[in-house]
């Protein structure tokens, strides 16, 4: 869904067998972002970048992968994909592709020696184009979720997709969700009785979800690190526990710049898309 903006395209490399995979979103030049991690074990690269303070305004690409922090280096293979291309920030040596990485556990799923590298990243890459597909594939292959119980008490988790619209303004999202929470559907409440609850410890590295927001608007990265914000209150409203200290929980926002649009409607656009679309995996 998140590739009826514009501009957008979305690919996957995928191998169920081990139980891993990527997914690579492109952007149009000139795509705004900034970002926020929320979770205690996060895997990321070049996130930092992000930061509002931080000289660099746009994005090329955001890779999401398998593979917990080994997955990362399938940005190497985006970053080689758009030199090829000519796309990147500009220096007086040429242009430096900006390839923000976020990365999953999935390596007690299927096969712990296969992980997404830089010849998977650059395949998706390749594989990049306006259709979307939703599921287990990509980033999402070997995810799972309701694990804070148990593992036994697991179910598997995948990519989920959003979209809202407010006249000519869209937000969409792809989410790839592997959480130590249960998706929740107004009933996990219930498991909790006062004063018998006592919340388990969560094992660091082995949960997370991650996932990119996108948008037509035209927006600051100011702007979209208040977006980003706004992305992990979807997070809570759908998982519950969400932002755990052993989930690597973390979003981009990215603003590709079409339309004006007022800022508080995009965040709440934001906050309902992340949710429906961590909800639509349990579907």
């Amino acid at each position: 869904m998140i590739t009826e903006i514009k501009g957008i395209r979305v690919g996957h490399w995928s191998d169920h067998e081990a139980a891993t995979g990527c997914s690579v979103i492109l952007f149009p030049e000139d795509t705004v972002a900034s970002g926020e991690i929320r979770g205690g074990a996060p895997a990321t690269r070049d996130f930092s970048l992000l930061n509002p303070s931080r000289l660099v305004q746009h994005v090329n690409a955001v890779v999401l992968s398998g593979g917990s922090a080994f997955g990362l280096s399938a940005c190497e293979g985006v970053m080689e994909y758009l030199e090829l291309e000519g796309i990147g920030f500009k220096t007086g040596s040429g242009r430096v592709p900006i390839v923000v990485g976020l990365s999953l556990f999935d390596l007690n799923v299927g096969d712990a020696n296969v992980r997404p590298g830089p010849s998977q990243g650059k395949e998706a890459a390749n594989n990049a184009s306006s259709k979307s597909e939703l599921g287990q594939l990509g980033a999402g292959t070997g995810a799972t979720v309701s694990k804070w119980r148990g593992a036994n008490f697991a179910q598997p988790g995948g990519l989920g997709g959003g979209i809202l619209r407010d006249g000519e303004l869209i937000v969409a999202c792809l989410i790839a969700v592997n959480a130590s929470g249960d998706i929740d559907d107004g009933t996990t409440s219930e498991l909790i009785e006062e004063g018998s609850f006592v919340f388990p410890e969560i094992l660091p590295f082995e949960n997370t979800t991650i996932g990119v927001v996108a948008t037509n608007a035209k927006m600051s990265k100011d702007a979209c690190h208040l977006a980003s914000q706004s992305a992990h209150d979807g997070y809570a409203r759908a998982l519950f526990p969400s932002h755990t200290s052993g989930d690597g929980d973390a979003v981009v926002f990215a603003a590709t710049g079409e339309i004006e649009a007022d800022l508080g409607t995009v965040r709440a656009l934001t906050t309902l898309a992340v949710e429906s679309a961590i909800k639509s995996v349990a579907n």
